[in-house]
């Protein structure tokens, strides 16, 4: 009778605190329409509220813009320090805008600090001109790399996300669309800049105040997009870095920035206060070596593309993993970044999260003189030895 009472009261103190946790996760973002709160390295959901429903994203569609610029640059395609002429349409946008005029002249770095920082829709229609011609040219750049991510309820019109009927997204395209933008970690030297200047050492100078208000007062958020109209009302794609771990909040459809910006520390809050990264491998870190025959390398380090980690319940004791690393068969030429394996981690004989393996460094095939060269020079020193 004793064991039978004394195990209904520990009841009363268990069951209370699965309860209040679960309504605790529920009103993080009551006023929200929908949202997500997503770690990045694994992608994993920690939190959702009607993540499949499309509704209109606003600026936030400017994320692809930016993945898609910053490709090119990555590609050597387009410079930081290109010249770019605005195009009378470009200067003609209406909403949010650095102020651009026809036939002025800026460099991509600094439309870029436009986008990224003021969320300017004339900077993004001058980098749409120059990068495919036109902005319909550009669109359609921005919806090949959404179906390329595989995302179902993502539509765009026009590369701003000013109001247009099927411009569309949902709260876990735009927590992919993020996830996918912050592997070009350029982004963070724009996004986590409060305020900067534009046109300095002119009669124009002009001042640049961060949208996004979380940089300056919510401690490790760096990122990422802010976004406002009247059918979307206001939007926000945070992330934000602590030990370790970085998290992504998406909140869509707030009537007011506060309460935008209030719920999308709660999510952040919620993440950080209840769950835990357990990294395996770091980005860059030497995982193996692959040797080659007919390489101007003999060989190479192989490393993983992004952090390789397991994410957990802050409360949960240490676990042990192993991991096991698949090299694909590779063939030469092989350029610095290029797939070359995955890595899996196991809990036990669980496997538990996957991680995609790059090559360090160029390798070039040998050519047929070279490849003698080198035969010739191992036959002298095998000699000599």
């Amino acid at each position: 009778m004793k064991r039978i009472i004394k195990l209904f009261i520990i009841g009363l103190f268990i069951i209370p605190i699965s309860v209040f946790a679960k309504e605790e996760s529920k009103e993080l973002i009551p006023n929200a329409t929908s949202g997500l709160l997503m770690e990045q390295t694994t992608g994993e959901i920690i939190f959702e509220k009607d993540k499949d429903k499309k509704v209109a994203i606003a600026s936030m569609t400017k994320m692809v813009a930016q993945t898609i610029i910053l490709e090119n640059i990555e590609n050597g395609k387009i410079k930081w320090t290109d010249i770019v002429t605005v195009s009378k349409n470009a200067a003609d946008m209406g909403g949010s805008q650095i102020y651009l005029t026809a036939n002025e002249k800026m460099s991509v770095k600094d439309l870029f600090k436009g986008i990224s920082m003021a969320s300017a829709n004339d900077a993004t229609v001058a980098m749409a001109e120059y990068i495919a011609g036109t902005e319909e040219k550009f669109v359609e750049q921005m919806n090949k790399k959404v179906n390329e991510l595989g995302l179902k309820n993502t539509k765009f019109k026009n590369a701003t996300g000013l109001d247009e009927e099927g411009h569309y997204s949902s709260a876990y395209d735009m927590a992919i669309i993020a996830k996918n933008l912050l592997n070009h970690e350029k982004i963070l030297d724009f996004s986590s800049v409060y305020e900067d200047y534009l046109r300095e050492n002119t009669e124009n100078k002009f001042w640049l105040v961060n949208t996004n208000k979380l940089v300056r007062y919510y401690k490790g958020a760096d990122g990422l997009k802010t976004g406002h109209t009247d059918a979307a009302k206001y939007c926000l794609a945070a992330t934000a870095k602590k030990d370790g771990m970085r998290l992504i909040a998406i909140v869509l459809g707030e009537e007011v920035s506060k309460v935008r910006n209030s719920e999308a520390m709660a999510l952040l809050d919620y993440g950080f206060n209840n769950k835990k990264m357990t990294t395996i491998k770091s980005k860059g870190e030497v995982v193996r070596e692959i040797s080659f025959d007919k390489g101007n390398k003999d060989k190479i380090s192989v490393i993983p593309k992004n952090d390789i980690g397991v994410l957990q319940d802050k409360n949960t004791n240490k676990h042990e993993y192993s991991y096991k690393v698949k090299i694909n068969d590779t063939k030469l030429p092989l350029k610095k970044g290029d797939k070359v394996g995955t890595i899996n981690v196991y809990e036990k004989n669980k496997l538990v999260t996957t991680g995609e393996l790059i090559s360090n460094t160029n390798v070039d095939k040998l050519s047929y003189l070279e490849l003698c060269k080198e035969m010739l020079k191992n036959s002298i020193l095998g000699i000599i030895k």
